[in-house]
């Protein structure tokens, strides 16, 4: 179910995000792409020398706050005073603050030229993300994919981005319940089930013998787990550059033999891997 193809189906499920008609679109016009690029270059410029200029002082107006429950807050009841909790900041956190305040005050003066030319790479990488995302049928009638990546197109291809788009997402979510049902059927052991997914872990080790044994960087992740191994395992498939990437999705089914688990990790082509084992130690 989560297979890479089910993966790249994900990220053409919002290709109208972001998209604005624009009437000279329909035809390649050198000019008009350099107009519309100063016009986003100096919009990004603009945002980036913002962000540079929040002064990290307003974090220390958090301390002696009162706090109020989210739950109650979110549902609309009254908030007596005794629900107020005072927020006491650590001084640990006034401490990294203090540190931030320090480095502010002694940033250089806003490089304008660097952003500039951050811009510029940022158009090329978007660039060949969309040639490699977009279906063939909506490129071909692209006037100037340069002009597309600064986030204008015809009306006509701003239909088809925002039909596409839906087909995929049903699609997507089609797959996804299917997936669930799947999963919620297999009678997994609970000390398996619930160990058994390393979302956002980059796996810094691979040991193939007659056990398969994946080891994981999990600092600020979702699970304290560092290593799992398939015992007793044989490989189904196994795609390359699976050490270094990123741990996404996992499927777990039942088999005559044991398990048969399915991984799809973020990275280079985004390689999976599939394991027949007899066990699995985590």
């Amino acid at each position: 179910y989560l297979t890479k193809e089910w993966y790249n189906l994900c990220q053409q499920t919002a290709l109208n995000f972001g998209m604005e008609v624009h009437n000279g679109c329909n035809i390649y016009d050198e000019e008009l792409y350099l107009q519309l690029y100063k016009i986003k270059e100096k919009e990004f410029i603009k945002l980036q020398h913002e962000v540079y200029d929040v002064d990290p002082r307003f974090m220390l107006e958090q301390d002696g706050c009162s706090l109020v429950p989210a739950d109650k807050f979110m549902s609309g009841e009254e908030i007596k005073e005794e629900d107020k909790v005072v927020y006491n900041m650590p001084s640990e956190e006034k401490d990294r603050i203090q540190k931030l305040i320090a480095e502010y005050d002694s940033r250089p003066p806003f490089d304008e030229e660097k952003n500039r030319k951050e811009f510029h790479l940022f158009q090329e990488v978007a660039q060949k993300d969309l040639t490699d995302k977009l279906p063939y049928e909506i490129l071909q009638q692209i006037a100037d994919i340069r002009v597309f990546t600064l986030g204008f197109c015809t009306e006509i291809i701003l239909n088809q981005l925002e039909s596409i788009s839906e087909e995929n997402k049903t699609e997507v979510t089609r797959i996804l319940n299917e997936y669930t049902e799947a999963q919620q059927a297999e009678k997994i052991p609970q000390s398996i089930r619930g160990k058994f997914s390393f979302h956002d872990c980059e796996v810094t080790g691979l040991t193939i013998n007659n056990n398969v044994v994946i080891s994981f960087d999990t600092q600020g992740r979702f699970t304290n787990h560092n290593m799992i191994t398939f015992v007793d395992s044989e490989i189904i498939k196994q795609d390359e550059h699976i050490v270094g990437s990123t741990w996404l999705y996992e499927e777990l089914y039942c088999t005559e033999y044991g398990y048969e688990a399915h991984m799809l990790f973020w990275g280079v082509n985004m390689p999976e891997l599939i394991i027949g084992c007899k066990n699995i130690i985590i």
